[in-house]
C-alpha cells in the first residue's frame, strides 16, 4: 500500500504544511518529515503514487546527510521510521542551492536554446549535451511554495535583499563543498555526480543544510564507466535520476505548462518507476533495500512518530 498523503494531528503540534512530497508537522523546535509516496515532475504532483519511493527519498538522504555532517551542520536529529525524519526546525533560506558538474537537464534544455547565460553564469560555445563543465557552477533557484521555481542570479538575489551577501557567500562555500564530497562519495560507486541542489535554514543564527541531500528527487547521476564512451559516440547517457520521468512525459506532451494534461500511468510503468528508484538507492548507497511493512503504513508511521516525540518533547502542561 502506498502513502499518498497522512492527516496526522501530535500532541504539541504546531502546524502542517504538505509539499509537493512531503507532509511535514511543526513543532516550536523541531519539524517531522514524512516522506510521501508521491512523485513531482516539472513542479507538479504527478496523480498516482509510487511505492517504496518515499523510503528510498528518506533513508537516501539519512545515509548521505550522516556522511557529510563534518561538512556542514545538518538539521537531522532521528529518523523513527523508514519514511519518517525529526529534524530542527530552521528558518529556511528562500533561494535553493544548484550545483552543475554537467551541462545536463534543464542547464542544457536553456543552452541548445540558445542561451550562453544560465543564472548569471557565463557558459562557453561549443558544448554537447551532458559535456563536463570547465568547474562545477551554482546556479540558484527561487524557493517557490507553489508553481515552479524560477532561476535567479547571484546579483538578482543580492540586490532583491533574498539573503545577505555575507550569508550567501557561507551558502556558495557549502553548496560546494557538499558537491566536492558527493562526486567523491559518487566516484567510489562507479558513478558520476552530475548536478544537484542544496537547501539551508538558519538555526539560532547558525546556517544548516536542511531536507534532502544527493537523493534521486535533488540529483542526476551518470554510471562513469560509460560516460566518456558514450559522449565519444554521442549516445544518451546512462543515468540514474527521475530524469527518465520528466524525459517520458516529454515524450508524451506534458511539461507542466498551462493546459497540458498529465499522460495516463500504467501499473506497469509505476512499478518500472519504483524498481529504479530502489536500483538507485542500492547503487549510490551500496545498501540492500529492504522494504518497510506497508500492510498499514499509515498506522505504523503515527506510532513511530509518537513514540518518537514521547522521547524528545517535554512533556506538555
Amino acid at each position: 500500500m502506498s502513502i499518498q498523503q497522512t492527516t496526522f494531528q501530535f500532541p504539541g503540534q504546531t502546524g502542517f504544511y504538505r509539499g509537493k512530497v512531503r507532509d511535514v508537522y511543526s513543532f516550536p523546535n523541531q519539524l517531522v518529515m514524512i516522506a510521501s509516496d508521491r512523485i513531482s515532475a516539472f513542479d507538479v504532483v504527478l496523480p498516482r503514487p509510487v511505492p517504496h519511493k518515499g523510503q528510498v527519498l528518506n533513508q537516501t538522504a539519512q545515509f548521505f546527510l550522516n556522511a557529510t555532517a563534518d561538512v556542514v551542520p545538518n538539521w537531522l536529529l532521528s529518523v523513527p521510521d523508514p519514511n519518517v525524519s525529526i529534524g530542527l526546525r530552521c528558518e529556511p533560506y528562500a533561494v535553493e542551492m544548484v550545483v552543475r558538474g554537467y551541462l545536463a537537464g534543464h542547464a542544457w534544455r536553456q543552452y541548445r536554446d540558445g542561451h550562453r547565460t544560465l543564472c548569471g553564469v557565463a557558459l562557453p560555445d561549443g558544448l554537447r549535451e551532458n559535456d563536463r563543465l570547465p568547474q562545477p557552477i551554482i546556479t540558484p533557484t527561487t524557493k517557490a511554495h507553489e508553481g515552479h521555481d524560477e532561476d535567479i542570479s547571484r546579483d538578482e538575489i543580492l540586490r532583491q535583499g533574498i539573503v545577505s551577501e555575507a550569508e550567501y557567500t557561507q551558502l556558495e562555500h557549502y553548496a560546494l563543498a557538499l558537491f566536492e564530497r558527493g562526486t567523491q562519495m559518487a566516484a567510489q560507486r562507479g558513478l558520476i555526480l552530475v548536478d544537484t541542489k542544496y537547501e539551508f535554514g538558519n538555526h539560532e543564527g547558525q546556517v544548516y543544510l536542511i531536507d534532502e541531500v544527493h537523493t534521486p528527487d535533488s540529483s542526476r547521476y551518470f554510471y562513469a564507466d560509460t560516460y566518456e564512451a558514450n559522449q565519444r559516440s554521442g549516445q544518451a547517457q546512462k543515468q540514474l535520476s527521475k530524469e527518465f520521468v520528466r524525459e517520458w512525459l516529454i515524450a508524451n506532451g506534458f511539461q507542466g505548462k498551462a493546459g497540458q494534461t498529465v499522460p495516463d500511468m500504467s501499473d506497469e510503468w509505476i512499478n518500472q518507476i519504483s524498481r529504479r528508484y530502489v536500483e538507485l538507492y542500492e547503487t549510490v548507497t551500496g545498501q540492500t533495500f529492504s522494504p518497510a511493512d506497508d500492510s498499514n503504513p499509515a498506522e505504523r508511521i503515527e506510532q513511530a512518530i509518537n513514540r518518537a516525540l514521547a522521547k524528545q518533547l517535554p512533556a506538555q502542561p
